[in-house]
């Protein structure tokens, strides 16, 4: 009789599946723009009462009305002028573009080399360098809720990895989209990702 071994994970808590279901969106809504069933998703979602309780129900409710009203093949320009360009994008989507390293080490390097250490690396198939945005998030996405046979990663190999990777561009990135006179659904995707990450940033430093 052949028998198989069984992995046991911990259970993820709520609050940290949020936290991951928060990256998994951003992914998505930099990867590429939103389709017609993705802005439907967002349209459709509940608002959260914004009475000062949750630091994201402003930019969240901002998020749902616009996709509401956004068409998706608008979408997809605004993101091919955004972030594609002809020759050269209007942001910069990838950690290379707004980190200069004190060190000789290059950022698309040194995210490929973490990756490696942390057992992850980019997707086959994947058009997307390692230190993209969207890259960035789903790996945040994999260390909090893990993925197939990977467990989850402790918050202090989470914290490493964002006060690493993705905090020291993050909001001058998020700024730039929102002050674009191109950006109009992701000036609100920007405004979440900024508002979304500085809670991250905040959370897990006490940690």
């Amino acid at each position: 009789m052949e028998t198989s071994a069984i992995s046991l994970h911990p259970a993820v808590a709520p609050e940290d599946q949020s936290r991951a279901e928060f990256y998994a969106l951003l992914a998505r809504l930099y990867a590429k723009a939103p389709d017609a069933p993705i802005l439907a998703l967002i349209g459709a979602s509940e608002p959260w009462a914004d009475d000062g309780t949750h630091p994201l129900a402003s930019s969240w409710n901002a998020l749902i009305l616009a996709s509401r009203a956004m068409d998706a093949e608008a979408a997809d320009q605004e993101y091919t002028d955004l972030f594609i360009g002809v020759g050269r994008s209007e942001v910069d989507l990838h950690a290379s573009h707004w980190i200069v390293e004190a060190t000789s080490e290059r950022p698309l390097v040194g995210v490929r080399a973490d990756l490696a250490r942390l057992g992850l690396g980019r997707q086959a198939g994947s058009t997307l360098y390692e230190d993209h945005l969207a890259a960035l998030c789903e790996t945040m996405r994999i260390l909090i809720t893990g993925m197939d046979d990977r467990p989850p990663a402790g918050p202090a190999t989470q914290r490493a990895f964002f006060e690493r990777r993705i905090a020291p561009w993050v909001f001058e990135c998020c700024n730039a989209i929102q002050q674009s006179s191109i950006a109009n659904y992701y000036r609100r995707v920007a405004q979440l990702t900024s508002t979304f990450l500085a809670v991250e940033r905040d959370s897990l430093a006490i940690d």
